[in-house]
């Protein structure tokens, strides 16, 4: 039987990757997380929830095949640098390497995190640096590693000059430009260590550049289940941060976990591809989409003093759609309806 390490497991796309994993395969999933961010895994297991404790490993399910290991990722990563069969030894698990690896350990959060704590996000870089390393050693079968289009130069991305972004707008051979704040920094960072990973190591690895992923599960401080949330509660007038006419390519969860497991399969040397719907939708756009769901039209409140990030980021997936045949499946429309059903669910 496979066993997969999924870091950051209990925060928004790592949990909806554990769940895919347990739904799909019959394999066993190695889960760390601080729980600073993410959620415990009774909130959001599928399933009859049940677990028993192997020393400090929380192991999950009727079958077993969950185990939840809580604390820094760093400090796991020391633990089996030290002893590279750690996990195996000290919990008596027979196994000789991951199979795949799914890092989604990172210090996250909305425009307030990116903004309103820069160094606290450069942390990143501190865990990036120690998991690569331990990569290169314990050499896992494969690997994603999860950028950002936050990694893309935000001179493209003005209200003058916002394009589609493509691939090609990275290149480490030539002026990268300047990505997004500190997190925007430390992804760009990771797509080059990947790239170090592939070429010197040997470590089949691939990027995804995901746009505004969202999903019915979503953390309210992300814009879309706020938005969802505020119209379900019919809130007038509506506040919107900045002039809300700033615009994101809106891309649903279950989309992101699909074209993941298609890269995984078909890219190992460190690429990095775009996973977005291609098209721009304002915030405004947006509220106008969750009031209708909720049945009124509100009168807008700009907040100025609020941060907004870059005007409009949007991608270009025509590389993605040429070589991969893949397009994201689920409509605006769709996935936000599940979003405020959810959100209404709870009132």
């Amino acid at each position: 039987m496979k066993i997969h390490l999924v870091s950051g497991g209990c925060g928004f796309v790592g949990r909806n990757m554990v769940k895919r994993l347990l739904k799909t395969t019959e394999d066993m999933v190695f889960m760390v997380d601080d729980l600073s961010i993410g959620r415990h895994p009774r909130q959001w297991y599928e399933g009859e929830f049940n677990s028993r404790m192997n020393k400090d490993l929380e192991v999950i399910g009727k079958d077993g095949r969950l185990f939840f290991w809580k604390g820094d990722f760093r400090d796991l990563l020391f633990f089996m640098r030290q002893n590279p069969r750690y996990i195996q030894e000290k919990y008596n698990l027979e196994f000789d390497k991951f199979n795949d690896v799914f890092h989604f350990a990172a210090i996250v959060g909305g425009r307030m995190k990116i903004d309103g704590d820069p160094l606290m996000v450069a942390l990143d870089l501190s865990i990036d640096a120690e998991f690569f390393y331990w990569l290169t050693r314990h050499k896992p079968e494969r690997v994603l590693y999860p950028s950002s289009s936050a990694a893309y130069p935000t001179s493209l991305q003005t209200t003058e000059g916002a394009i589609a972004l493509s691939e090609g707008d990275i290149d480490f051979k030539k002026n990268l430009g300047t990505p997004d704040m500190t997190y925007g920094w430390t992804k760009l960072t990771g797509e080059f260590l990947a790239k170090i990973a592939a070429s010197h190591y040997g470590i089949s690895i691939v990027c995804i550049r995901p746009f505004s992923g969202y999903g019915e599960d979503q953390e309210t401080d992300y814009p879309v289940p706020a938005i969802a949330a505020r119209a379900a509660n019919k809130e007038n007038p509506f506040e919107v941060w900045g002039s809300g006419k700033q615009g994101r390519d809106f891309v649903h969860i279950d989309d992101i976990i699909d074209f993941i497991l298609i890269l995984m399969d078909n890219v190992s040397d460190g690429s990095a591809y775009n996973i977005g719907s291609g098209k721009l939708t304002s915030f405004l756009d947006l509220i106008q989409v969750f009031s209708g769901f909720a049945g009124y039209s509100p009168e807008i409140k700009p907040l100025l003093d609020k941060p907004v990030g870059v005007h409009s980021r949007y991608c270009d997936m025509s590389l993605v759609e040429d070589k991969f045949g893949w397009k994201a499946k689920i409509s605006l429309e769709e996935g936000m309806k599940r979003v405020y059903d959810k959100a209404k669910s709870r009132l």
